[in-house]
């Protein structure tokens, strides 16, 4: 295998897409890398908190299932796979803006992709999640109200990939985004800092039983640990 291979480049409203693979002499393994133009948006190397956006937000729905649950955001695919581990998924929408992003998973180009579209439950959708956020309706995005919506697309509230984004990280925003689940459904959002104050704040007006997990994880870069942040937040029982 080469050291350094670029296994996509797409151009898309947001900037050029590469998906990049190199093999990383620090921990000797393959590293998958994704850029949108200068934005550098995820590695393979730290996938911990996006699989703990998926197990914190999953525990902290109530009951014993079936689960519908909706992904914004499908990346490298952690999050969606990693929601599959419970066993009470019903159905899984991943809604992402970038269908290249969809192309590489249905062409089996990450180590996860295989697992994730072969599963039953999984539906990938090529659609604008913050549309479907706002109650708008994009082709193939659920009309019901689900159990569960994890969220993991912007860098954090405070610092978005696409400035249409912002809406959703305020009061009415996350109210918005509470009609689209079932009474005591859950909300988990990813976010590359630990948990804001204002955001928490925010959260607490639209949801109950609000809170923000701390995830530390080792980072070989550094030779030290880096902090990400998971929000979680139950929607309100008439």
């Amino acid at each position: 295998m080469r050291r350094f291979a670029e296994l996509a480049v797409e151009s898309t409203p947001m900037g050029e897409l590469v998906l990049r693979r190199r093999h990383d002499p620090v921990i000797d393994a393959e590293v998958y890398e994704v850029k949108l133009g200068d934005e550098f948006l995820m590695s393979s190397l730290f996938t911990v908190a996006e699989e703990e956006l998926a197990r914190l937000g999953l525990a902290a729905v109530h009951g014993y299932g079936p689960l519908d649950v909706v992904v914004g955001g499908l990346g490298l695919g952690y999050t969606a796979v990693t929601a599959l581990d419970d066993a009470r998924i019903h159905s899984l929408v991943v809604i992402d803006a970038l269908r290249p992003v969809i192309d590489w998973h249905e062409r089996r180009l990450l180590p996860v992709s295989d697992r994730l579209v072969s599963d039953s439950r999984t539906r990938l959708v090529a659609a604008d999640f913050f549309a479907w956020a706002r109650g708008d309706q994009p082709d193939g995005t659920p009309r019901e109200p689900v159990d569960a919506i994890l969220l993991d697309v912007d860098h954090t509230p405070q610092h978005t990939l696409d400035a249409s984004h912002a809406d959703l990280y305020t009061v009415a925003g996350f109210r918005r985004l509470a009609e689209r689940l079932r009474p005591g459904g859950v909300f988990a959002l990813w976010s590359d800092e630990r948990p804001h104050a204002g955001t928490l704040s925010d959260l607490e007006a639209a949801f109950d039983d609000v809170a923000g997990h701390t995830v530390a994880f080792a980072n070989p870069l550094t030779e030290g640990e880096s902090v990400n942040g998971v929000y979680v937040g139950r929607a309100r029982r008439p």
